[in-house]
């Protein structure tokens, strides 16, 4: 946590608040991250005005004039951070590391009680970075498919669940989406990722898709810190199918959900409705 859609709606909350407007000061509180802040980030980033703001995976992109001696903010959430507006007069609480202070006088927080986030500098027009070199499709694209997940988990013995979290083979894919998806798709989570077939792939794409864009439409899961760039919390944890959702009955069957360890992380199924 933060994923793919709390990523996602936090870029799509700040954008309309951070567009044409020109950075006029960034204060770093605390620059220990997961890697540190770049010591010159309000030098590189003052004055300058930000043409927008894009997501790669779970990173978000800032345009600040990159296409005329700027370049990009890198951010990340890491696993407690979130990115939000308050007015220049609101006090900084605990955790809040860093503000981008904009003309017209909104202030972009950065809140990260635990400092896994990030917040890099990328100079010039390209946003080119070790971090993003190795990331595989966009699931919200064109690009991916079931036929995209079926060609590249033939021989692989690992879990199917474990298999669309991996960032290389499509972004973004968290621990709920993961379990919500393989539910909705009716496949068993423990499932070697080489034995699923073509069909159930198939299934299994349009299912993620769906599943994300229902979280992004409920603004993500406010699990812990998470808030949107409003300062309000995601409500898709509130109807999930099945994650958190242990010993209550399936919402199809019945059944009694279930819960296993995997990779250090919490699964839930149906035993019933996932085979």
């Amino acid at each position: 946590m933060p994923e793919l859609p709390e990523v996602e709606t936090t870029r799509r909350g700040l954008l309309p608040k951070v567009t044409n407007r020109r950075v006029r000061r960034v204060m770093v509180r605390d620059a220990r991250l997961r890697w540190p802040v770049p010591a010159n980030l309000g030098k590189v980033m003052e004055q300058r005005v930000i043409h927008g703001i894009s997501r790669r995976g779970k990173y978000l992109l800032w345009d600040v004039e990159s296409s005329s001696g700027g370049g990009f903010l890198l951010c990340h959430l890491g696993m407690s951070g979130s990115m939000f507006t308050v007015s220049a007069r609101a006090r900084p609480a605990l955790h809040d590391h860093i503000d981008i202070v904009l003309s017209g006088g909104t202030v972009v927080r950065y809140h990260d009680p635990r400092r896994f986030g990030a917040m890099l500098w990328i100079a010039g027009p390209n946003p080119t970075h070790p971090l993003l070199d190795r990331l595989g499709p966009e699931p919200l694209e064109p690009s991916f498919d079931g036929l995209h997940l079926f060609r590249d988990s033939r021989s692989r013995s690992m879990s199917v669940k474990q298999f669309i979290m991996d960032g290389q083979v499509v972004v973004g894919v968290g621990n709920i989406y993961a379990s919500e998806a393989l539910f909705v798709a009716g496949i068993r989570p423990t499932t070697p990722a080489g034995r699923v077939s073509l069909p159930r792939y198939l299934r299994l794409a349009d299912t993620i898709k769906s599943t994300l864009a229902k979280a992004i439409r409920a603004g993500g899961s406010s699990l812990r810190d998470y808030v949107k760039a409003d300062g309000q919390s995601g409500t898709f944890q509130l109807d999930t199918q099945v994650y958190g959702r242990e010993s209550q009955p399936c919402r199809v069957c019945k059944s009694p959900i279930r819960s296993i360890r995997q990779g250090q992380r919490s699964t839930f199924y149906c035993a019933r409705c996932q085979t």
